[in-house]
């Protein structure tokens, strides 16, 4: 296993002009009763104190009804206590007329700037305080969902198998891109109809002390974080309905690089931490620490390319989940891309799981998708592609309870049929994508070298698979593995295995030719 880089030095240093100016908005016509709509007094404020070199842009007290805002270089949003930033619910007041004008012309799905709070392409901007940005993207997504039926606007990617408009045309929380020196700091972030803060391409981005709620309907991420350098995610709070922190990478041509996320909390509907979907450029030198996640309904740590994106050099550590569906998910498929990508050099270390018997999320109002075929419990999985393998994966001190309770006669595969796993090579990445798996605690394929030590594994009711099995792996380690019953025999199934070390007793190896 190859040194892992030291945790990330990321300075970030944001300054305004010394004589930078505060403009509050309710002395330049913003009203905060919450029912006028005061985009242009806003924008009017912003829009003068960027141009006269920059300043801070002060919420007092009182709820502001906006539409979208665009925020310009040197400029500070800064909410004082009970100050309210409340999105109006209307799509005409975050979009140009032309998509409003009855001709049923499209939305710019996928490409959409859509969002209450837009920066492109600016420097040394801040959000702060200890008020509320609202997106109120509930009836927001709602009402853009009354338009397309009312034929008022097409949308090309309506979801009509869930009966909701894509994600293309509901407006993010915040949408920020290409901008460089970014400060998020104290603000309560609430509501969106899409992805909460959608930050993509930008560099020396800070987001600390951030409360996060972002579960008022479909595809809320609490936040997206795209092929951006040099980031740091701290003592932040998130709340979601779909992934919770998500690093994603939707250009070939870049890559989050230098990213530190530490002493946060998650609960999500979907993953906690996930790298992926979207992994064109990949994710290098990420460092995970002290993160409490709960009650989520998919993985802790999902690490994922499955569009010819790199991953590299990703240290996972002190980690606690309660009532998580999945532990640890890494995946190396190839659904797009020229040639799959790879994932190598990961460390993750001293973590503890408890994996529940039933779904996680179940007393959510926003819940995500069932899974749609019976099934017992899953195991965590580390699985790449024939011909492409994921290499040099480091787990130690962990401890993962899981729920046992597997019958034959819910889903059966016994370890002679191990080539019935399904590849999946094209598919959508998800712990559950390969259906039935014939392992409790961990499922590990198309590996090159994996290694574990110091594992304690817990079932709280027995499970007549076994603890591990591997296919088709060159180099497996593992030593110091506490397993529920120590007499148990054939717990850790190897199948065109290579080049194995180990410090556990024989009886738990059952070899198949």
């Amino acid at each position: 296993m190859k040194t892992f880089f030291s945790i990330l030095s990321i300075v970030f240093i944001y300054t305004f002009p010394v004589q930078a100016k505060n403009y509050t908005i309710t002395d330049y016509g913003a009203v905060g009763d919450g029912i006028t709509l005061t985009t242009k007094a806003i924008q009017g404020v912003i829009d003068k104190a960027s141009e006269n070199g920059g300043g801070k842009v002060i919420f007092p007290k009182g709820k502001f009804i906006s539409g979208l805002l665009h925020l310009k270089s040197g400029v500070e949003l800064f909410f004082e206590e009970n100050a309210i930033l409340f999105g109006s619910s209307n799509l005409s007041d975050y979009c140009s007329a032309d998509l409003l004008n009855g001709t049923g012309i499209s939305l710019n799905v996928g490409k959409s700037p859509m969002a209450l709070l837009v920066a492109s392409n600016v420097e040394n901007i801040a959000i702060s305080g200890k008020g509320t940005i609202d997106a109120n993207g509930r009836a927001l997504a709602l009402n853009i969902d009354s338009l397309y039926h009312a034929g008022v606007i097409a949308e090309p990617k309506y979801n009509y198998r869930r009966m909701r408009p894509g994600e293309g045309s509901r407006p993010d929380l915040i949408h920020f891109f290409g901008c460089k020196n970014v400060s998020l700091t104290g603000v309560h972030f609430r509501n969106a109809s899409c992805w909460g803060l959608s930050i993509e391409q930008c560099s020396n981005l800070v987001l600390d002390k951030l409360n996060i709620f972002s579960r008022a309907y479909w595809n809320n991420d609490g936040m997206d974080i795209t092929d951006c350098k040099n980031v740091k995610i701290t003592n932040c709070n998130v709340n979601s309905a779909d992934d919770g922190i998500c690093l994603k990478s939707h250009s070939p041509e870049h890559c989050n690089d230098s990213i530190y996320i530490a002493d946060c909390t998650v609960r999500s509907s979907a993953s906690a931490i996930k790298f992926g979907t979207a992994s064109h450029g990949g994710f290098k030198n990420v460092t995970i620490e002290n993160i409490q996640i709960f009650d989520t309904f998919r993985s802790a740590i999902a690490i994922e390319s499955v569009d010819g994106g790199v991953i590299e050099n990703i240290k996972v550590s002190n980690i606690v989940a309660k009532n998580t569906g999945n532990a640890i998910f890494i995946r190396l498929g190839h659904r797009r891309g020229e040639k799959p990508g790879t994932i190598k050099n990961i460390h993750i270390h001293d973590i503890k799981v408890q994996v529940p018997f039933g779904r996680p999320d179940i007393d959510y109002d926003m819940r995500g998708p069932e899974v749609d075929f019976f099934h017992n419990p899953f195991p965590s999985s580390i699985v790449g592609i024939p011909g492409h393998k994921i290499e040099n994966v480091l787990i130690e001190n962990i401890e993962i309870e899981y729920p046992g309770r597997a019958s034959k006669g819910m889903a059966y595969l016994p370890i002679t049929r191990l080539q019935q796993v399904p590849e999946q090579i094209e598919d959508y990445p998800e712990f559950s994508m390969f259906r039935e798996l014939p392992a409790w605690a961990f499922y590990i394929r198309h590996a090159k070298g994996v290694t574990f030590k110091n594992i304690v594994l817990k079932l709280k009711n027995d499970d007549f698979r076994p603890a591990f099995v591997l296919d088709d792996v060159n180099g497996f380690s593992i030593e110091s593995i506490k397993l529920p019953d120590e007499k148990q025999t054939d717990q850790i199934v190897l199948k065109n295995v290579s080049d194995v070390k180990t410090k556990v007793n024989n009886k738990l190896l059952y070899k198949i030719e």
